[in-house]
């Protein structure tokens, strides 16, 4: 030890002073086994060498070395992914993290491969064109980041499948749809609903519970009508009551009833446009009208230049224009549908058996009782031609198909001769394409369904006395009715739904039938 540094030990012994540290220099403890272990012996000052201090220049050289060392695995990594797709080098970098660490930079690299897809698109100069046409798209107001960044990543992932794109499609549009969908359902009577023209041999059907379960009766039921545009049916007979049901095929709840009082009710029948009901009796002229969007019943007592003393049967043509009154001595009377005044009348030889408006409104058939059929012009009212109907002592029914191609006719005989339409306008002998002939009692109800492929003929004077005729090879449907089960009894009224679905018809015995016509998807 140098004798200075010996001196001054002695000195501060004497003075109780401890001996100063250098800085850099640790407490004696800290070089030992620890503040409780045994104290060690302090090195020796010749081997304890205070940590260098890295100057300025190296620490630069350092970071100049790590930014180096940096820059070159970067520069390495992207000669390797350079024949990777961009797709996937944005995909590694999403799942893995980017070295970068800049989202904004790897979202500008998600664009990337859509705008330089649009730009080397290799369409023709024509398609471009036609492109540039189009008028610039609007843009938002407002837009949602988290749906932006999904749509950057469902295109990173190769683009949105095309069901699923189709799914979005559908649902954006259904919103736009509900609305043509609700006038859909209220103009049902003018749409066809089969895909496929109807088989003939066996109509796939089945019985449903009674549309008038719901409020039973005993009185025969003298008109059945399905509503033109809801699932509503109505049934009218002769306990004076009008009443309304919802379809169901199941238990077809009861909607509403109205009662008219000693009104035994010989038809009831629906305004075109399903916002009326129009009712006459047995044994009055009153005509009644139940308006069904105010809940009125009103009496028409009384119509101006009518003479007849009672009114029964009568038909609403199928635009809702007019009313046609069958009345006495070979009368008809045309009515405007809306005021309920008389148009004019048109007269015929005999009495007037039954009547029928054609498809277009324009026309009106009348079945006489001496065996001719009168045609008419509506705004005319000048008869257009008259025919013998071939066979028919007297007729009892009449009947036009919606499409405009047929008219049958109903005899006393039970004969039902279908026409061409266009014969009964221009001869006054027309053969008809085909005789029907399994009722053996005179035809008294004759109805065609919307599609002109079924027609439905009945007898009210024979029991199961009804049959369903295919159009147009003019066959009967073998399996209806099933005679073994001698349900459907006496028929007075017939009607199919708006689209076929559903058929319906009315007893004696106070039963509105029903049966589903599997062909036919809609009401």
């Amino acid at each position: 030890m140098p004798p200075e540094r010996r001196r001054r030990m002695k000195l501060d012994r004497r003075t109780g002073a401890k001996p100063k540290r250098k800085p850099g220099m640790r407490p004696d403890w800290k070089a030992g086994a620890g503040p409780g272990g045994p104290p060690q012996k302090p090195a020796p000052s010749s081997q304890r060498k205070p940590p260098a201090r890295p100057s300025a220049a190296a620490a630069a050289i350092a970071v100049a070395a790590a930014e180096e060392e940096r820059r070159l695995r970067q520069r390495n990594r992207l000669r390797l992914e350079e024949d990777k797709p961009a797709v996937e080098r944005c995909l590694e970098e999403l799942v893995f993290g980017d070295v970068e660490n800049d989202e904004d930079a790897l979202l500008r690299r998600l664009r990337g491969p859509r705008v330089q897809e649009h730009e080397d698109s290799g369409d023709s100069e024509v398609e471009n064109e036609a492109k540039g046409n189009f008028p610039p798209q609007k843009k938002p107001v407002w837009v949602d980041e988290e749906d932006e960044d999904e749509e950057i990543f469902q295109h990173a992932m190769g683009g949105v499948p095309a069901w699923a794109e189709t799914t979005k499609r559908k649902t954006s549009s259904d919103d736009e749809s509900e609305e043509d969908e609700d006038d859909l359902l209220q103009r049902t009577g003018n749409f066809i609903s089969t895909s496929t023209s109807l088989p003939r041999g066996i109509l796939k059907m089945k019985n449903c519970q009674h549309a008038n379960a719901e409020r039973p009766t005993v009185a025969r039921i003298s008109s059945v009508q399905f509503h033109p545009g809801a699932q509503i049916v109505m049934v009218a007979g002769l306990d004076n009551a009008v009443s309304l049901f919802q379809v169901d095929g199941k238990t077809n709840p009861k909607i509403q009833s109205i009662y008219l009082e000693r009104f035994p009710i010989f038809k009831a029948c629906f305004s075109a446009n399903g916002e009326e009901v129009l009712a006459t009796s047995t044994h009055s002229k009153v005509l009644y009208v139940y308006d069904m969007l105010a809940g009125k019943l009103i009496p028409v007592h009384q119509v101006r230049g009518l003479k007849e003393k009672i009114v029964r049967s009568f038909e609403v043509s199928p635009d809702g224009s007019f009313l046609l009154i069958n009345g006495i001595a070979g009368y008809l009377h045309l009515l405007a549908m809306k005021t309920k005044e008389l148009i004019g009348s048109m007269k015929i030889n005999g009495r007037v058996a039954a009547s029928t408006f054609s498809s277009d409104s324009k026309k009106v058939y009348a079945s006489s009782g001496d065996g001719e059929v009168y045609v008419w012009d509506v705004n005319s009212r000048k008869c257009l031609n008259r025919f013998v109907d071939e066979g028919s002592l007297y007729g009892l029914s009449i009947a036009t198909s919606r499409n405009g191609q047929y008219v049958a006719c109903g005899s006393n005989c039970g004969v039902v001769n279908i026409y061409n339409q266009d014969s009964c306008l221009q001869e006054t002998n027309p053969k008809p394409i085909k005789a029907i002939m399994n009722l053996v009692t005179g035809v008294t109800s004759l109805t065609f369904n919307p599609t002109t492929e079924i027609l439905a003929i009945a007898s009210e004077k024979m029991k199961e006395a009804v049959r369903l005729v295919h159009l147009p090879s003019c066959t009967v449907f073998s399996n209806f009715p099933v005679i073994k089960n001698k349900n459907i009894s006496h028929v007075h009224t017939m009607d199919f739904s708006p689209r076929s679905g559903y058929f319906a018809l009315g007893n004696e015995k106070g039963k509105a039938l029903m049966y589903r016509l599997h062909h036919y998807s809609d009401f």
